[in-house]
């Protein structure tokens, strides 16, 4: 199955470390990140878990939720937990998918839909693509994808920035420029015409471009 942006999240039941859930009901009106694994007792993934954990306060106050993901079964998940907050000094209290029939792996094109089996007797080498971020609006929307190779560690800050530069335009007619942050400035959104950006934007902008104008970033 191909995904793109702004496709509806493929919906799934599955157990997590925090009994059965149904993705869609579990999301509500949040966002949601759900960051995959290929393989528990992993070292870089161990660091993911344990940062994610430690952030997860920054997200919570951008109303989205964590739910994390790997290709083993749930109580590998607990005794994978453990091992985090000793090495990390975090433990994990989002969720952590058991995806121990692929199934959510599949439905998200992590692995071929095609692949038989269980992740019994399966590698981290053979479930190298099951190492992605999407993002899910609270319209069940995927706003953002990426996927990483397994000696590269995420940088969920990032994650932290992009869901910011999300929140923001679409709550307001802009854009964000190249490596933004919180308070910088920003772009008008091209489908706004000089006429309304007067309104929308009574402070004003430069415009270096017509096509380029750059103002503060709406409060």
């Amino acid at each position: 199955m191909s995904l793109r942006i702004n496709d509806i999240a493929p919906d799934f039941t599955a157990q997590t470390t925090q009994g059965e859930l149904k993705f869609h009901d579990w999301i509500g009106d949040q966002w949601a990140v759900l960051f995959s694994h290929p393989k528990d007792f992993t070292p870089v993934c161990t660091t993911e878990l344990g940062y994610m954990a430690k952030i997860e306060p920054e997200f919570t106050k951008r109303n989205a939720k964590l739910i994390g993901l790997s290709v083993d079964p749930v109580d590998n998940h607990h005794r994978w937990a453990a091992d985090i907050e000793e090495t990390q000094g975090h433990l994990p209290k989002y969720p952590m998918i058991g995806d121990h029939d692929l199934n959510v792996a599949k439905l998200y094109n992590m692995l071929p839909a095609d692949i038989e089996g269980t992740s019994e007797g399966r590698t981290a080498a053979t479930n190298a693509t099951v190492r992605s971020v999407f993002i899910v609006g609270p319209d069940k929307r995927i706003k953002l994808m990426l996927t990483y190779p397994m000696t590269t560690g995420r940088n969920f800050d990032e994650i932290l920035r992009v869901l910011d530069s999300m929140q923001l335009t679409a709550k307001h007619k802009v854009a964000t420029p190249v490596n933004w942050k919180q308070g910088d400035d920003v772009i008008i959104a091209g489908s706004v015409s000089d006429e309304d950006a007067k309104t929308l934007f009574p402070a004003g902008w430069k415009a270096p471009k017509p096509y380029l104008r750059i103002t503060k970033q709406p409060s």
